[in-house]
């Protein structure tokens, strides 16, 4: 171990499902870096062998983009909280026990973290049964805990909102704190690129409202098109980030008075440049907004962990639903006027940023 007050080691263990949990590791990682530490960043899934991670993410990112019942049948049956014996990620996760282990001898950190659920049970896992000496804490991305989160070998969680918390303590007996979501120190300041999206929206809108909808890294929504079509005849830019799905942005440009977007790498510009973002899934780009003050609506939400995110969102009151089209634009009338509505949702939602995961982390380590 690293000697109190001295550099640490860290090994970050993510998944790339999507970008939300790469993008949770990466900034911890920097975090780390930037104070003097040393990370590794590694992806759960290529541990897997025989290819399984690969299959696992193909799975995934077909399902919610095209057979999102599916998902939702699997989550219901695996990963909700519920009383009842149901199977967890235990024997998956033990599959990349070996290559774990070998990771952690090669890389020699000081303190294990995982990001993403998998992640969890095979830590756990190997901390139960004495394989994996470093300490090991759990940054919980969800606002929504699933049970495949939770493994009673790990040493510490971390999570975004005290209502996770709860949940995780109401589960097991391991260490809780909350930190809220982790997120880059660009989406609380004042972003200079916002001025040229500004412009470009009203070149292409002139006098409309922008508002985003987000279909995450992967594109996966339903009824966008349905959502920007009322949208726009309600007066409003839709603004549709499509992610990296070339099918989705190939559809949506056909639908008039939006402006579709691909992959954005300047997301702080954008969300400070937007007024309101309308989301399927409580992910990272929602944090994103909420670090951003831009104020999040959710409608439309994905099944299983995306669905129960955005309604745990509302619930604590930093952003709101929408079941209907009449109730989007209700939201929407009431959330882009300024006013007492629109400077609570943000204060709301900037007061989840209150803590600093990798100072927990560090404290871990060194204790």
């Amino acid at each position: 171990m690293t000697r109190a007050g001295g550099p640490l080691r860290l090994l970050i263990i993510s998944a790339s499902m999507g970008a939300g949990h790469d993008t949770v590791a990466r900034e911890l990682a920097r975090r780390a870096r930037e104070q003097g530490h040393d990370a590794h960043v590694l992806d759960v899934l290529r541990l897997l062998p025989l290819g399984l991670g690969s299959g696992l993410r193909l799975f995934y990112q077909s399902s919610i983009r095209h057979y999102p019942w599916a998902y939702g049948g699997l989550y219901q049956a695996l990963l909700r909280p519920g009383t009842g014996h149901r199977p967890n990620g235990v024997p998956l996760a033990r599959l990349a026990s070996s290559r774990l282990t070998e990771s952690v001898e090669h890389t020699g950190p000081d303190v294990v973290v995982s990001v993403f659920h998998l992640a969890a049970q095979l830590t756990g896992h190997l901390r139960a049964l004495g394989r994996l000496r470093q300490p090991s804490a759990v940054f919980v991305t969800d606002f929504a805990v699933h049970r495949q989160w939770l493994h009673p070998g790990n040493d510490l969680y971390l999570c975004v909102t005290d209502d996770a918390a709860r949940a995780v303590r109401g589960s097991t007996a391991v260490p809780v704190e909350t930190t809220g979501p982790v997120v880059a120190p660009d989406f609380f300041r004042p972003a200079a690129s916002a001025a040229t999206w500004r412009q470009r929206f009203e070149w292409y809108g002139p006098g409309r409202t922008p508002v985003l909808l987000s279909a995450g890294a992967w594109g996966a929504a339903s009824g966008l098109d349905e959502t920007a079509r009322l949208l726009s005849a309600a007066g409003y830019l839709p603004v549709v980030l499509c992610g990296r799905n070339e099918r989705l942005r190939a559809r949506m440009a056909r639908v008039p008075g939006t402006l579709v977007l691909g992959w954005v790498t300047d997301m702080p510009g954008l969300l400070r440049a937007a007024r309101v973002m309308v989301d399927n899934a409580a992910g990272q780009t929602a944090v994103q907004a909420l670090a951003s003050g831009l104020p999040v609506v959710g409608h439309r939400p994905l099944p299983g962990h995306g669905a129960d995110g955005v309604r745990r969102m509302a619930a604590l009151g930093v952003s709101e639903t929408a079941p209907d089209g009449t109730a989007l634009l209700r939201a929407l009338r009431r959330l882009t006027t300024d006013g007492a509505a629109r400077d609570l949702r943000i204060a709301q939602g900037r007061g989840l940023f209150r803590g600093d995961a990798l100072a927990r982390v560090a404290a871990l380590a060194e204790a």
